[in-house]
């Protein structure tokens, strides 16, 4: 497995143990349709949470939330909309970005781009 793709899984297992710490309910994980995706699909206090995740390893190449460009925002939403045509249970949602930058192995930060939209 390439290196970006053993960072991305680790990625999204932080991601997973850090949204749940937060108080979600994670209900769906790389939820996909056709060839759009959603990362992590999440409930709290009545609201849905689509979770688009992004992970680096240091700091030298950017933020790992410059990652997200206006294409892959477009299928992020494209993506949460079609689940919500397919499971129209919510009223209240909400797309979110992640990004986790890995420093060491016991420094790790996360940072929460809440209500994203274009």
């Amino acid at each position: 497995m390439a290196s970006h793709n053993e960072t991305g899984k680790l990625g999204e297992q932080l991601a997973f143990d850090w949204i749940q710490k937060q108080g979600y309910q994670i209900i769906r994980q790389n939820w996909r349709c056709g060839h759009w995706e959603i990362d992590l699909v999440a409930t709290q206090h009545d609201k849905l949470y689509f979770f688009e995740i992004k992970t680096r390893k240091g700091r030298s190449f950017g933020h790992p939330e410059d990652r997200v460009d206006k294409k892959k925002l477009h299928f992020f939403i494209s993506a949460g909309t079609e689940y919500l045509r397919l499971n129209p249970t919510h009223k209240w949602i909400c797309f979110n970005i992640l990004a986790i930058t890995i420093i060491s192995e016991n420094d790790i930060e996360y940072f929460l781009l809440e209500d994203v939209y274009y």
